[in-house]
């Protein structure tokens, strides 16, 4: 067998690479010379043999069946988004109903804990068992969480099933990700992502407002049930479209001790970022020891992916000159907008005397305004060679804008969300650029493994900014509080004064986490984008 021949063969079955040729040759699609690609093209698919896992090459999507599997994934999307917001609102009338306030706070933790440990575990599988079964279990569990959240006679049971549901929707996002990443090439896939970062705002907005309405003009239960229409729905449009999108995954055998372990580490700490400074004291000997649990089997991981013939998440992936830094960049940012997104009704309320509704509507700026950055960003991801550019003057603008902040406060308020705004516009460049530029460096058989990596860490890199602004109020202003502002009628108000001092050292926090951002866009290779640039398709027929 010729040269060509073997590669063929080797991007078709997606097996194990010849040693003397590169697997970033053989799968990027820049990389093959003219001649070449023309060769791979005469080769027809009947050379595979049985029993290999074949990426499949079938006739190309139609521009109806391309808005057909986007709108449906927009959809699925939106339900794994707008759970995460909907319950948050409904939960004074649970607790009532249960009788059981203490823990309430639990219906919100058992879901990021779940979807956020098993976001690396879904993206791994699917490229092994693929997008379609991974689809239909992720959402299967989702749907099977919400029904039991639906029926949960007490509070216990509600917390499993949101556990279960968590399970489903942590598996949602980066299969979402992973199917536009087979359905649209690298250069084109960046401008989608304005139409999911609009999804995120929707529920965030939505969310709450439906979740309001539900509890208290018909029954809590509700916000679970009308999971159940919407995702068969977000089923029948898919699943049939997928049966012709093209097939990059690989069977192998799943290394499950690895993904245990990722997962429980990434458990154990998740619940040192919810309880310390709370619940336990950080030096507490609890705190102390479940950071110890969690840095031991976080090495266990490790050893145990050095070590393992085909890992659950091979350590190489996450190497080199694009992914780290596009993960490190894109974590920053995402710490940044949600740590800013939890606690600026508290700067609102006290700072400006406004109500908990008035509060939310002012966290638009921050929330929704990102949309349109990333809208920018993939648009030029299209056209401009240096893409990474826009991302780099994005980040740089809100590294300034969170200085300026922490300098000029305290503002007028039109001004203080005027500067929110372009901050919230700069950060959301980074996000469309992160992902491709992850998505464009990795063979496409391990595309679901780094997009899933990718989520973990901004899911735990989120929950630790959380965390540390949290712990920068708290020393800056020398007591308790509670991010929901019910402090604000307690004996011991806080002074206005005291909360623009404190919030000054939480901007500075903000604008350190874009300036390393900055950075790490800067040092990140920028490696040309497979695929030709066209225009962006409209998702409604024409």
């Amino acid at each position: 067998m010729n040269k060509i021949e073997r590669q063929s063969r080797s991007t078709a079955d997606d097996q194990t690479l010849p040693e003397d040729i590169p697997s970033d040759e053989i799968l990027s699609d820049e990389l093959l010379s003219d001649e070449l690609a023309q060769e791979l093209s005469r080769i027809p698919t009947e050379v595979i043999e049985p029993g290999d896992a074949p990426a499949v090459v079938k006739a190309p999507l139609t521009p109806a069946e391309v808005r057909t599997i986007l709108m449906s994934l927009l959809l699925t999307m939106f339900l794994a988004a707008l759970d995460q917001t909907i319950v948050a609102t409904a939960l004074p009338t649970i607790g009532r109903q249960f009788a059981d306030v203490n823990n309430l706070s639990w219906v919100i933790t058992a879901y990021l804990l779940a979807s956020t440990a098993v976001a690396p575990v879904f993206g791994t599988l699917s490229d092994i068992y693929g997008r379609r079964a991974m689809i239909i279990t992720a959402m299967s569990l989702f749907m099977v969480g919400s029904i039991l959240c639906a029926l949960a006679p007490n509070m216990i049971v509600l917390i499993i099933a949101r556990a279960l549901q968590g399970l489903g929707g942590g598996g949602i996002l980066p299969i979402v990700q992973v199917v536009i990443s087979d359905v649209v090439s690298p250069r084109e896939r960046g401008q989608y992502q304005a139409y999911f970062s609009g999804v995120w705002v929707a529920a965030g907005i939505g969310g709450p407002i439906i979740g309001g309405l539900f509890a208290e003009h018909l029954h809590w239960s509700m916000i679970f049930w009308i999971n159940i229409p919407l995702g068969v729905g977000s089923l029948a449009l898919l699943l049939p479209k997928m049966k012709k999108l093209p097939v990059f995954h690989r069977r192998r055998k799943v290394d499950w001790l690895g993904g245990l372990l990722l997962m429980a580490s990434a458990v154990v700490f998740m619940l040192v970022l919810t309880w310390g400074g709370t619940k336990f004291s950080w030096a507490s000997p609890t705190i102390v020891a479940m950071i110890g649990a969690a840095a031991v089997m976080a090495f266990a991981f490790i050893w145990h992916a050095i070590h393992h013939d085909e890992p659950f998440l091979p350590l190489p992936l996450m190497s080199g000159s694009v992914v780290p830094f596009a993960m490190a960049a894109g974590g920053c940012a995402m710490g940044a907008m949600l740590g800013l997104t939890v606690h600026m009704p508290l700067y609102y309320e006290v700072v400006y005397g406004l109500t908990a509704g008035e509060a939310g509507v002012a966290l638009i700026p921050i929330a929704a305004v990102s949309v349109g950055g990333a809208a920018f960003a993939g648009h030029m991801m299209t056209k401009a060679k240096h893409y990474k550019r826009v991302a780099i003057a994005g980040t740089g603008m809100s590294a300034l804008m969170g200085l300026l902040l922490a300098l000029m406060t305290p503002l007028p308020l039109w001004a203080l969300l005027t500067m929110l705004g372009l901050f919230s516009i700069g950060l959301g460049t980074v996000f469309p650029v992160s992902l491709v530029s992850i998505q464009n460096a990795v063979p496409r058989p391990q595309i679901g493994t780094a997009t899933g990596a990718m989520n973990f860490f901004r899911a735990l890199m989120a929950s630790f900014t959380v965390a540390a602004f949290t712990t920068i109020l708290l020393m800056a202003l020398g007591t308790e509080i509670s991010i929901t502002g019910e402090h604000a009628g307690s004996t011991h108000p806080i002074a206005a004064s005291d909360m623009v001092t404190a919030f000054r050292y939480v901007f500075e926090a903000a604008a350190a986490l874009l300036a390393l951002s900055t950075t790490f866009l800067l040092l990140m290779e920028e490696r040309p984008l497979a695929g030709p640039a066209k225009a962006k398709p409209s998702l409604v027929s024409e």
